[in-house]
């Protein structure tokens, strides 16, 4: 009895033993792996990188304007009468002096007619009473004829020559009511919306026009900045003309780049804005009259300006800062000053300096002194 229970005795104890020994190696080995995990190195944070670089910047000022026409004209007729000819197609480019309308000239050179042969009958009546004035002024003389007669026939003669020269006034208004039925383009442009057709009476009297004509080269576009930059825009000004770059309302696509022709002579106090005008040769009429368009007006040029793509700018609690990438491939936090942005471009007046590798993605992953895998692969651009 005594023997079996000493043989399972030993058994639990052989079986306790197993089990410690047992748990002592796993504890062992776990150890060991947490130790080379320890060991192992940090992976690399793969990051893609750009180059600080120095650039010649472009200091501006934004407004927002509106393209106006160089010219525009209210085409209207001077006489009445009906349109028998349009000799122009809606939204055609004209000329000055092209022909745009025929108005029917018939009673109009039916005056003319009638004016001159008017004048020529006065005119033959003017002859005859100047002879009659000679002859009695040759018989004044001798007593033949009376001083009464031949004041009178002065006045005859004088009365004559005011009809002619009235006649003539009838012909140069029917000669300029003639040439008034042909209604000629005042100034190169390109035509609207015809309002009026073939068949219509027109009146000199009527308020609508014919058509409208606006001159596209060049053009206008009035815009505001704000009355801070007043100083800074008239100081620049008077060194020479500044260029105006008018872009699309999506503040991408450079619609052309002109310069500014008129610094307004005073600041709107209901907005305190400063309105400003520029002129555009616009040769390809990529700016269209009443387009909204942004504006930017290049105020000076920073010479030599540190540079880096703005997404590799981070704002942190102090302040925006940006990870320099070492030679070893670790990064370091630096502080930076942005002077500005614009077109995908930091200006960094502190911090940088020219030919440094900086973060540009993979910041979020990234601490002091972190190595870092450079993705070859390349960057696009986001400077406009």
């Amino acid at each position: 009895m005594k023997k079996g229970i000493l043989s399972k005795v030993a058994a639990v104890g052989v079986v306790a033993g197993l089990i410690v020994a047992g748990w002592f190696i796993a504890s062992e080995a776990g150890r060991d792996k947490a130790r080379a995990a320890a060991a192992a190195p940090t992976p690399a944070v793969p990051v893609t990188v750009g180059t600080v670089e120095k650039r010649d910047v472009p200091v501006i000022v934004r407004g927002i304007g509106t393209v106006q026409a160089y010219k525009a004209v209210a085409v209207k007729t001077r006489v009445d009468g009906q349109i028998v000819k349009v000799a122009f197609e809606e939204g055609q480019f004209v000329r000055t002096g092209d022909l745009l309308f025929q108005i029917d000239p018939a009673p109009f050179q039916a005056a003319l007619d009638h004016a001159s042969a008017a004048k020529r009958r006065d005119e033959a009546q003017l002859a005859g009473a100047k002879l009659d004035l000679e002859r009695y002024g040759k018989l004044l003389g001798p007593g033949f004829q009376s001083r009464q007669s031949f004041d009178q026939q002065q006045a005859t003669v004088e009365a004559l020559t005011a009809t002619v020269s009235l006649d003539q006034a009838a012909i140069d208004t029917a000669k300029v009511n003639l040439d008034y039925t042909e209604i000629r383009a005042p100034i190169d442009g390109r035509t609207g919306q015809r309002l009026v057709d073939l068949g219509n009476i027109v009146t000199a009297a009527q308020p609508a026009a014919l058509v409208n004509i606006t001159q596209l080269k060049p053009i206008f576009v009035n815009f505001t900045v704000p009355q801070d930059v007043t100083d800074e825009v008239r100081r620049h000004q008077a060194q020479g003309p500044l260029a105006v770059e008018a872009y699309a309302s999506d503040d991408r696509s450079r619609l052309s780049v002109g310069k500014l022709t008129l610094v307004d002579n005073q600041i709107d106090t209901t907005t305190g804005t400063l309105h400003l005008k520029a002129t555009f040769d616009n040769a390809d009429e990529r700016l269209w009259p009443g387009e909204f368009v942004n504006a930017r007006l290049v105020v000076t040029v920073r010479k030599g300006a540190i540079t880096v793509p703005q997404r590799a700018i981070m704002q942190g609690p102090e302040g925006p800062y940006a990870y320099i990438v070492k030679p070893d491939n670790t990064v370091q936090r630096q502080a930076v000053d942005v002077e500005e942005t614009q077109d995908g471009l930091a200006v960094v007046s502190k911090g940088l300096a020219g030919g440094e590798k900086v973060v540009l993605d993979g910041q979020y992953r990234l601490t002091e002194g972190a190595r870092v895998k450079i993705d070859t692969a390349p960057v696009a651009s986001k400077a406009g």
